[in-house]
């Protein structure tokens, strides 16, 4: 296991001048021995590109790589002892599951005794000890990936494992067992794992802590809690839940939150700058209230999508849009109808130039 520390950036393009150059901003991060952290973020946004620095199958154009303390930036994966997970599993169709997982110990000459109970070992951990003499060619997709998982997990000295997606393959309805299977192993081998994914559920369920990313760059680090109750910039807000957070565009006044020609007063503690802003609330914490309460706005209703549970409201003013998730009873509002929504409270993120305001 190892601590892993990053001072770096990357473009693949020599000499870059500007952002839009760069497939990696200039970052300083921290991974500590034994965490789980996820890269989260749209494709294109730099994870896989940092994963693959991490693992040493990319040098960084500017910077270094530091293992528990070490420099080594310009170090061969197998130097750095990295087990990485693909996409697609990375498996021998024609040896068996045993001789699979087995491979990376008999490459580094271990013993056959010690292989045949590392082996036993990792294949109770996967659930695998009654199919280890099964040909890997006859396995389902998600137990194929059980084996690359497993192969990364054989060595027990190895420094950290890196997961590039490895559920996009995998049918919807056995992803949480894979998924749930990977936190399991987190928990007993106490390993440093990073899984990259564009996948909210997937990162928010399995890390401790998640790195949010979007063009080259990192925007905030945190936990599931942190990310959703507040996040550090509007793009984080809007990935992370479903749906994501509204914002509505005005203007900070000394008095209040300037918006839709009404002045809505701001609670103890809210008090930004003068200026151009944006209010940030989860549909979560959107309700309707009465005509004319504190922090409301009329606003009309554009959808309403009764899902049984709760019913998603949308609803517009002045050219802006809000959703609220609202209790059944909601169901009865009609298109068109006038309602007053609660847009401003203490859960309520405020936002200039897309950074929060503390």
């Amino acid at each position: 296991m190892a601590r892993i520390e990053l001072d770096l950036a990357h473009a693949y393009a020599p000499r870059p001048q500007q952002d839009s150059d760069y497939a990696l901003l200039p970052l300083k991060m921290r991974f500590e021995d034994g965490g789980a952290y996820a890269l989260l973020g749209p494709s294109g946004c730099g994870k896989t590109t940092l994963l693959n620095i991490m693992s040493g199958l990319l040098v960084p154009s500017q910077g270094t790589v530091r293992f528990d303390g070490t420099d080594v930036t310009r170090a061969s994966p197998q130097a750095r002892n990295i087990a990485q997970v693909f996409q697609f599993p990375v498996i021998y169709d024609t040896m068996t599951v045993a001789e699979n997982l087995g491979f990376p110990l008999r490459n580094r000459h271990v013993p056959s005794s010690q292989i045949r109970k590392r082996v036993g070992e990792i294949a109770e951990i996967l659930e695998m000890s009654g199919q280890l003499n099964q040909l890997a060619a006859n396995l389902s997709a998600d137990q194929k990936q059980k084996i690359s998982l497993g192969r990364g997990l054989v060595r027990p000295d190895v420094s950290a494992v890196l997961f590039d997606e490895p559920l996009t393959v995998i049918d919807p309805h056995l992803k949480w067992q894979l998924r749930r299977k990977i936190k399991q192993i987190h928990h007993e081998l106490k390993l440093t794992m990073i899984y990259v994914t564009h996948d909210q559920v997937e990162a928010l369920t399995f890390a401790e802590q998640v790195v949010v990313m979007t063009r080259g760059r990192v925007v905030q680090v945190g936990s599931a809690a942190e990310l959703f109750e507040r996040p550090s910039h509007t793009f984080v807000g809007h990935f992370i839940g479903s749906p994501g957070m509204n914002f509505l565009s005005g203007q900070a006044q000394p008095q209040g939150f300037d918006v839709a020609g009404m002045t809505l007063p701001w609670l103890a503690g809210q008090s930004p700058p003068p200026g151009p802003i944006k209010l940030g609330m989860r549909p979560e914490y959107v309700s309707l209230v009465a005509p004319q309460a504190s922090g409301a706005l009329p606003m009309t209703v554009v959808q309403v999508q009764d899902v049984g549970t709760h019913v998603m409201l949308t609803a517009s003013c002045a050219g802006q849009s809000v959703k609220a998730r609202l209790p059944s009873d909601a169901a009865q509002l009609k298109l068109g109808e006038t309602v007053w929504l609660q847009v401003l409270g203490e859960r309520s993120c405020i936002y200039k130039n897309e950074e929060i305001v503390a």
